[in-house]
């Protein structure tokens, strides 16, 4: 059963409208959206199911965290990627409940390019179709297993008055180089301060500045294999 509402959380209206200047210009790179702002692209040209897997699945050692209630967060909601794959995993498991998904993202993309993109990834498409006909209705989607809802705004407000804690974090904004307001020390000192105890976070990133943001964040941080030609990643977990 699919169910679709707008709600306010922390002041943060979840069904606002979004302005067209907001919406993201995309490139198209061999079916991959390439953000025109930022000059990156929203996923891995190589394999972008391959590199959620082993980032953010891995990274975050799930699914064998996985319970009822789990909780994942992520900075860069993008194409929605990350939240189908984590969702396809959570059913995979078999695990009892629901899982929880919150993402900040300050450039929503338009639902018929989300769902172009995420054409490339034919084995989501059960998972996909019934997220994207809710987006299409607003920013907080429920299904039968998934709470999801897409905080619209900077994160660098929008993450401070949240009142919630994530057990796992997905940080996924584009490039520190290009995007360095995704990965400000005080943005991930924000994280930090909404992460359960134990919870854990990765990233594609191995930049030195991000691993000792989230350092000096309170997380114990461990540089590990990244996914493909990037030599190094980014995981973390709360000390």
């Amino acid at each position: 059963m699919l169910l679709v509402s707008v709600a306010a959380i922390s002041g943060i209206y979840l069904g606002q409208s979004v302005g067209e200047d907001q919406y993201p210009i995309l490139e198209w790179k061999d079916g991959v959206p390439v953000a025109q702002r930022f000059d990156d692209p929203y996923f891995s040209l190589a394999d972008g199911l391959a590199e959620t897997r082993h980032v953010f699945l891995d990274g975050n050692d799930l699914p064998a965290r996985f319970r009822d209630g789990f909780h994942i967060a992520e900075l860069g909601f993008g194409t929605g990627l990350n939240c189908l794959t984590a969702l396809q995993a959570w059913r995979a498991a078999g695990v009892p409940g629901r899982l929880r998904f919150t993402s900040f993202e300050l450039y929503p993309m338009r639902v018929e390019d989300m769902a172009a993109s995420l054409a490339a990834f034919p084995e989501l498409e059960a998972q996909a179709a019934p997220v994207l006909e809710g987006l299409r209705r607003g920013w907080r989607v429920s299904l039968d297993d998934l709470d999801l809802t897409v905080i619209v705004g900077d994160a660098r407000q929008t993450l401070r008055a949240w009142d919630g804690r994530a057990n796992a974090w997905f940080l996924d904004g584009f490039s520190p180089a290009k995007n360095p307001e995704l990965w400000e020390p005080g943005l991930l000192a924000e994280v930090a301060g909404h992460t359960a105890s134990g919870g854990t976070a990765a990233t594609y990133s191995a930049a030195g500045a991000v691993r000792r943001a989230l350092a000096e964040a309170g997380f114990e941080v461990e540089r590990r294999a990244g996914f493909g030609r990037k030599r190094h990643m980014t995981v973390a977990r709360l000390a």
